[in-house]
């Protein structure tokens, strides 16, 4: 069973910081791509940032220079560290990943999301 479970949510004032861990269980995760995703209130879920298995890394536009995404294999965690946080960061932040495995076949898996809340 793939399980995914994010933490590190909150609230934070606008300008700061807060990084996001999402640790994974049931998959290989070192051959896994991985991501990180958000849905505001009345907002379709949007990509933030994706690391391949081989950690290449890519960022929505909005978040290109404030976000960064990596991972740690040993682990078998994601995570996202988020500087300069703006009011309209704020949604539930989802984790993905996904990939194959010969037990699972093709798996995309989420987590539960997170909420992550900026104020002004």
């Amino acid at each position: 069973q793939v399980q995914l479970v994010e933490s590190g949510g909150g609230l934070v004032q606008a300008g700061g910081s807060l990084t996001l861990s999402c640790a994974t269980s049931g998959i290989i995760f070192s051959r896994a791509a991985a991501g990180w995703y958000r849905q505001a209130p009345g907002k379709q879920r949007e990509l933030v940032a994706a690391i391949t298995s081989g950690s290449t890394t890519n960022y929505a536009d909005s978040v290109k220079g404030r976000f960064t995404i990596s991972r740690d294999n040993a682990k078998n965690t994601v995570y996202l560290r988020m500087n300069s946080l703006k009011p309209e960061d704020t949604a539930v932040y989802y984790c993905n990943a996904n990939g194959f495995t010969p037990r699972l076949g093709t798996y995309n898996s989420w987590g539960q999301g997170t909420q992550v809340t900026v104020s002004s």
